[in-house]
């Protein structure tokens, strides 16, 4: 009986590894590195390499709803000043 339960609990255990395994991810597989016009953007996502994508980047939302990828905030001056215009932004409208 214990050795039914316990063969249960690890058929469990490997049953939520799996579940988590599972969980769909929306990365951006491609970047590009050309300036996005700031009037168009309404927020961003910043994206880190190794946490369920392969590339680090930012993914910059339109009014439109389009999700536009470009290079991680790191890596262009421009992108840092499209999220820092976007935070400062969401800060005065609270």
């Amino acid at each position: 009986m214990a050795s039914r339960i316990a063969a249960l609990l690890l058929l469990g255990v490997i049953c939520i590894g799996f579940a988590r395994a599972q969980v769909v991810v929306d990365c951006c597989l491609s970047v590009a590195e050309r300036p996005l016009p700031l009037q168009i953007i309404v927020s961003y996502n910043i994206q880190e390499a190794g946490r369920g994508c392969d590339i680090s980047a930012t993914a910059f939302i339109t009014k439109v709803g389009r999700k536009l990828c470009v290079s991680h905030p790191k890596d262009l001056p421009w992108v840092r000043n499209h999220i820092k215009y976007l935070d400062e932004k969401k800060q005065r409208a609270q």
